[in-house]
């Protein structure tokens, strides 16, 4: 796994052994950041990060210069090696927050131009993730949820919802702020 674009393109991402997350493949990930670079400046983003897993995605928007990016995870351990990872790369603009997203969301005061959510995919809620973000109203007018979801789950009957791409396995649901 690596940082496929910005200032830290090429970098490795190496998650030690026994390591549980399921991150998003580079191929979705270059796609991902191919279709955002077209609608947004991203040095004025502020991002949002939820279930971080290894990081990589918060890399990805950090290395491209993003104002801000939160990386929210739960397991300590993860936890750890996204901070670990973010120190090595030298990353001033990335905040790493140990906590339950759930939990999160509901003490979460600002507001932010994308939020990107990749829960685990047999996680209880996952179907819920956009009411809940959209409810404490977190997305800046104009700006992206954007979850990543297996193919059983579709999401084209919400009000919010824009578009669903898909890159192999892995789809990405938008919904506008």
């Amino acid at each position: 796994m690596r940082i496929i674009g910005g200032d830290l393109r090429g970098k490795m991402i190496l998650p030690p052994n026994g390591y549980k997350a399921r991150p998003t493949t580079d191929f979705a990930k270059e796609g991902l950041f191919n279709t955002l670079i077209n609608e947004f400046d991203f040095e004025e983003l502020e991002v949002l990060d939820l279930f971080s897993g290894t990081g990589s995605i918060s890399y990805e928007f950090a290395s491209r210069g993003v104002q801000k990016v939160i990386s929210v995870e739960m397991n300590p351990f993860h936890c750890n090696f996204i901070k670990r990872c973010a120190s090595d790369f030298k990353l001033k603009n990335m905040q790493v927050v140990h906590h339950n997203v759930f939990d999160f969301l509901e003490i979460c005061k600002v507001k932010f131009d994308i939020i990107f959510a990749d829960p685990p995919y047999d996680i209880d809620g996952l179907e819920n993730i956009p009411t809940k973000v959209f409810n404490k109203e977190l997305v800046k007018e104009g700006g992206y949820l954007i979850l990543e979801h297996p193919d059983t789950y579709s999401f084209t009957e919400d009000p919010r919802f824009v578009k669903e791409k898909k890159y192999g396995n892995v789809h990405f649901s938008y919904f506008r702020g």
